[in-house]
């Protein structure tokens, strides 16, 4: 009698560990859409009744010229860093600006990928190490490659914008970037995952993600007054920035000890005092989509481990250790929403196996076990109260993917959640081990695809 009980009482403890996380985490994104909707609503009676809406041909001209140096690291990039090169050069509508992509001494494939385009405007630069190094340290080496080209021009730059080797940048943005740098130190664009016909659930999974994070938490962080975390991807950082970081760190303005230093970079600025801002601005009145970044993601399921392992050690383990707790309410509320991944993946854990353990129960009660006593009226309710905040988040995702995506994707984002639960289990284990072993030493990337090579 006492096994009989035991497998339910387990099930209900489980559901009660994870029910209880899950009420606090849907509060908090609850919290989130209220910030968000106030703010679109206070703006739509407001501002947007003062002034037209602005789109990116519209921005007012920039009060100071100065040139565009574009960093674009690459380790291992010769299948995509030619077309990502060419088609950046193709697409870019600015008159002065510079790419500087760097490349290490071990990797002749892509130093050929590179020497095939031969344009003017293109800036090779050798790392003299065996890579891979260190994302990070790839950019500081890209920093240092930069001061020597202004003091050969006897020009500064006047801001230095960062992209992978995959990605599909917006012809608008280096406009955009001149026209906003002088309003802010940092500026993140949008980004908008490029739908993969061969992995329309791994690979879908991020475009519905970023959907609701580029389309909602961005916008939430900057009303509440938190800094801007960089994506690494169509963004821009002021070159007078980077040197008040470079003069505080040694020369190396972005942390080459980090997994996400893309993500600290932007943190670090707004510690500093100086203004992050996330800008979403359509490309022309009328036109549809608006100024962003875009790119393929992982497509297998290993690969997306690896990918957001990394992004859950660098922010929610190592983040904590290198970044600590800093700034007004606003900013530790991102923060703490930031590094909340590995508990929301040991309360999915629980709450799975939750699941399957009932769902064994009711088998065996179908079989003609004895029934076990019901759960506890306080449990039931968590889980209603659940269930309903559950549906809410559900369309929240669809709103948003539907909105960048439209509704055939919407509809396909309601499953992917699984997908994405899935993959958040396994990535925070990585990250955990990965962690407890002192973090990977070097640049832990994923492989890459260009669009022109899926066509």
């Amino acid at each position: 009698m006492a096994a009989s009980l035991l497998l339910p009482r387990i099930a209900a403890e489980l559901a009660l560990f994870a029910g209880s996380g899950f009420l606090l985490f849907a509060l908090d994104d609850l919290a989130v859409d209220l910030v968000y909707f106030a703010r679109r609503f206070w703006r739509s009676a407001t501002v947007y009744r003062r002034h037209p809406r602005m789109d990116a041909r519209r921005l007012p001209a920039a009060e100071r010229s100065g040139w565009i140096a574009v960093f674009v690291p690459a380790w291992d990039e010769a299948a995509v860093i030619g077309p990502m090169l060419r088609s950046a050069l193709a697409r870019f509508e600015h008159p002065d600006y510079r790419i500087l992509v760097g490349y290490y001494r071990n990797d002749e494939p892509t130093a050929r990928a590179i020497a095939a385009i031969g344009d003017p405007r293109l800036r090779p630069v050798r790392v003299e190490v065996d890579g891979p190094t260190t994302k990070g340290d790839c950019l500081n080496r890209l920093y240092a490659a930069l001061g020597e080209m202004e003091q050969a021009e006897k020009r500064c730059a006047k801001l230095v914008v960062l992209h992978d080797a995959e990605d599909v940048v917006h012809p608008a943005e280096l406009m955009v970037f001149d026209r906003l740098i002088e309003k802010a130190s940092i500026i993140q664009l949008p980004v908008l995952p490029l739908l993969d016909r061969w992995s329309p659930w791994v690979g879908g999974h991020y475009c519905d993600e970023f959907a609701e994070a580029h389309g909602k938490e961005m916008v939430v962080r900057e009303a509440v007054g938190a800094s801007i975390p960089l994506a690494g991807v169509g963004c821009a950082v002021a070159r007078d920035t980077l040197g008040r970081l470079a003069a505080l760190h040694g020369g190396k303005p972005f942390p080459a000890g980090s997994m996400t230093e893309d993500y600290e970079l932007g943190l670090r600025v707004g510690t500093l005092g100086e203004r992050t801002m996330f800008v979403r601005l359509p490309t022309a009145h009328g036109e549809p989509g608006n100024v962003c970044s875009r790119g393929h993601f992982p497509g297998t399921v290993e690969q997306a481990v690896r990918q957001k392992a990394r992004w859950i050690g660098g922010i929610a383990f190592a983040g904590w250790d290198r970044l600590g707790w800093h700034g007004g309410l606003g900013e530790r509320w991102m923060r703490m929403r930031d590094r909340r991944g590995p508990l929301a993946a040991l309360l999915l854990m629980a709450g799975y196996l939750a699941a399957l353990l009932y769902a064994q129960i009711g088998t065996a009660v179908a079989l003609g076990a004895p029934s076990p006593p019901p759960p506890s009226p306080g449990l039931l309710l968590l889980l209603s109260i659940n269930a309903g905040l559950l549906a809410w988040r559900v369309l929240m995702r669809f709103g948003f993917t539907t909105a960048a995506y439209g509704l055939d994707q919407g509809l396909l984002a309601i499953p992917r959640m699984l997908v994405g639960n899935f993959i958040a289990i396994l990535s925070s284990r990585r990250a955990l081990t990965q962690y407890l072993q002192g973090g990977p030493k070097r640049w832990d990337k994923t492989a890459h695809i260009f669009p022109e090579l899926t066509s």
